[in-house]
């Protein structure tokens, strides 16, 4: 059984521009490299960057450099932090690779993730999504997550939440058993930035 929350395409749409990066699915590796994981993101974040060459009506080289540097500090966090999400909860058992993928469109970029995780990791994260998505306020949830995590009261996902409150970030979720693998379940994360508000 599929199950989808906020803005997810099951299809995103084409875009001219756009980077996929796998990792191994060894739960070894997967520890031995953790920091590839952080220069990854950066990679990203430098490799987008270039896209954004500045507003001529804003001013000079200097203002230019400095928005590209914002657009690649925003990238490289947000795939850091999506990447680092994947590859803590993918099933240890799973033969398949994580993935994370930037898609760049006009006024926004999308970010994709997909891994394998157990069936009980699926239903805690959904509650989490749930709890979002149920929220009066994201700032008051925020707050919230940051004593549970204080407490050690289980995952905080405080990432997700600070993608969504320092960048506008929009999401969308979806859950579906993987074709060859049933006993796992397939999450799709999709992370939206939208350029114009963002920055």
């Amino acid at each position: 059984m599929s199950n989808q929350f906020g803005r997810f395409a099951t299809c995103l749409d084409h875009s001219k521009e756009y980077l996929t990066i796998c990792f191994s699915p060894s739960a070894s590796a997967r520890q031995q490299r953790w920091r590839n994981y952080g220069l990854s993101a950066d990679f990203l974040g430098d490799y987008f960057a270039t896209f954004f060459p500045g507003s001529p009506q804003k001013g000079g080289a200097d203002e230019d450099l400095m928005q590209r540097d914002t657009v690649k500090s925003a990238i490289s966090y947000i795939a850091n932090e999506l990447l680092e999400n994947a590859i803590k909860y993918h099933a240890d058992r799973s033969p398949e690779p994580i993935s994370i993928s930037l898609f760049l469109y006009e006024d926004y970029i999308v970010f994709q993730s997909l891994n394998l995780v157990e069936p009980g990791a699926a239903e805690q994260f959904m509650g989490f999504i749930q709890s979002i998505l149920s929220a009066a306020d994201l700032d008051t949830l925020f707050a919230q997550q940051l004593e549970k995590t204080a407490m050690g009261e289980g995952d905080s996902h405080m990432g997700f939440l600070t993608m969504m409150c320092d960048y506008g970030v929009e999401f969308g979720w979806g859950f579906s058993p993987n074709p060859g693998l049933p006993e796992f379940t397939q999450v799709d994360v999709q992370a939206y930035l939208y350029l114009k508000s963002a920055f």
